[in-house]
């Protein structure tokens, strides 16, 4: 869409130079008092000074980015008027309206490179999402194995109790097995009940974690990034953001299970819209607030 809106503004570039109206030019300038002579010459700086203004606007739609729009404007802007000065003795000018179509052909691009960069940032979201999702796996799994082997061992234990209280006639020694007894209970329903949680945790693909979190050697004060993560131990996810691309260990300040975790990040994220520190890349979850905002 966006190559055939550039094409149609080309087109439209080119019928203006045709027709003589994408520069304009002293009809009354002559050369030893020969008007047509002078008409030619003018004609010739126009197509000159035109040439030098295309390329111009060439190499700043070639190079324009997501992020460098308005040197881009400049530049186009700065050529126009670099072109007037020149042509001045000959009152020669680029035409508004052939600008304005320079300036749309610029717009254009930079909103497609806008486009491949959010589809980039995309790309690069739902890669992270499923790197998570597989370390979230792999987490639950050894999970799973760690609480069964104990859950084995404890059973075990338990049926060892259970022979000796029933060959135990001393009181004393009584008295001791069946408080280890109810202490390899409480140890299997703790882990039951942690089990539970694992089975939780994997049926419930929206539970996680939201994290409030800064780096004042990195990013200055009152700068905090609000995130989720869905793994079994957020402070993974942590150690993670700090490794080597920035200098500094985060500080956590705040870490909030919920059921539906995206929900309340996105919330977070609306209600501090106009405090981002990053506009243009969506996905940067850096926001400059206080800790008693995020609270309240």
């Amino acid at each position: 869409d966006y190559k055939d809106a550039i094409s149609k503004i080309r087109t439209k570039q080119k019928e203006l130079i045709k027709n003589g109206a994408a520069a304009t030019g002293s009809d009354n300038w002559t050369i030893d008092g020969n008007k047509t002579r002078g008409r030619k010459m003018v004609a010739d700086m126009k197509k000159l000074l035109l040439r030098a203004f295309n390329n111009e606007c060439d190499d700043a739609v070639d190079h324009v980015k997501f992020n460098n729009i308005s040197s881009a404007e400049k530049k186009i802007l700065k050529s126009k008027d670099t072109i007037s000065r020149l042509g001045q003795v000959m009152s020669i000018s680029i035409s508004r309206e052939y600008y304005l179509l320079k300036i749309d052909e610029l717009h254009l691009a930079y909103e497609y490179q806008v486009k491949k960069q959010e589809e980039k940032e995309e790309q690069k979201r739902i890669r992270e999402q499923l790197r998570e999702q597989a370390k979230l796996e792999k987490e639950i799994e050894e999970a799973r194995k760690e609480l069964e082997k104990e859950k084995k061992h404890y059973e075990n234990a338990l049926l060892k109790i259970e022979k000796q209280i029933s060959g135990t006639s001393g009181d004393a020694e009584l008295e001791l097995l069946i408080s280890k007894k109810e202490e390899l209970t409480r140890k299997l329903e703790e882990i039951k009940e942690a089990q539970k949680q694992v089975d939780y945790r994997e049926a419930n693909q929206k539970a996680g974690y939201v994290y409030v979190i800064s780096n004042i050697g990195a990013f200055g004060e009152g700068v905090y990034k609000i995130g989720m993560t869905r793994r079994l131990d957020p402070m993974d996810r942590i150690d993670e953001l700090g490794d080597a691309s920035v200098p500094f260990d985060f500080d956590v300040h705040a870490m909030i299970f919920s059921d539906d975790a995206p929900k309340l990040e996105a919330a977070l994220h609306n209600a501090f819209a106009d405090k981002k520190l990053n506009f243009v890349n969506q996905r940067r979850e850096f926001f400059r607030v206080s800790l008693d905002e995020i609270k309240q």
